[in-house]
């Protein structure tokens, strides 16, 4: 299964924006672009740059690649609404998404990997495809082998109730989780603005 294999924290620090919990304490530190020309970088972005930054944020973000982010992006303009906001909702909807929303692990590219190794089931079936969209009143919970894994545990016990998003009911004790609605863009904090993600794509 496709996906990114560079360094995240290069990214991060050309972005601007830490897109993993590893990038935070190096954007700390060197909160410039990579290179030996990093931190003498100012000219002027132009707005096609500053559209295509979003998307890379967006893509990086959520794990996403080109072919798929484009595909996510139509099914989006297909659907009745504010474009950017069925883009957001889309992305926020898959598996993986969920999974690391719900506090079972403290990073995307760790939820994906409970996902892709077969840890998780989705109305008590085994769903292995980190882009597999989710329904309200869809379940979660881990197959019966992967029950109490000491990362998970370590995960949720770090992560504070005000993490948890409302959309998600979450049982740390039982390690289970309910997704149970589709959010509003207004409840979905990153930092991202996808309305200039739809001016690249509209051209």
């Amino acid at each position: 299964m496709a996906r990114f294999r560079g360094s995240i924290t290069k990214v991060s620090r050309r972005l601007g924006v830490a897109l993993a919990p590893k990038a935070e304490k190096y954007l700390e530190r060197r909160p410039y672009a990579p290179g030996e020309h990093g931190q003498s970088r100012r000219s002027k972005i132009s707005e096609y740059a500053l559209q295509l930054r979003e998307k890379q944020k967006m893509k990086f973000l959520y794990g996403v690649l080109e072919k798929q982010f484009r595909n996510y992006y139509k099914k989006a303009v297909a659907q009745r609404g504010v474009t950017g906001d069925n883009l957001v909702k889309l992305l926020e909807r898959r598996f993986d998404n969920v999974v690391f929303r719900a506090g079972f692990s403290p990073s995307r590219a760790g939820a994906r990997q409970l996902v892709t190794h077969g840890h998780m089931l989705v109305n008590g079936r085994k769903v292995d495809i980190p882009s597999f969209l989710m329904k309200p009143g869809d379940a979660i919970e881990f197959r019966e082998k992967s029950k109490n894994m000491d990362a998970v545990a370590e995960s949720l016990n770090k992560a504070p109730e005000s993490r948890i998003p409302s959309w998600i009911q979450v049982d740390k004790a039982h390690q289970k989780a309910v997704f149970l609605t589709v959010p509003e863009r207004e409840e979905v904090q990153e930092p991202f603005n996808e309305q200039l993600v739809v001016e690249l794509y509209s051209k």
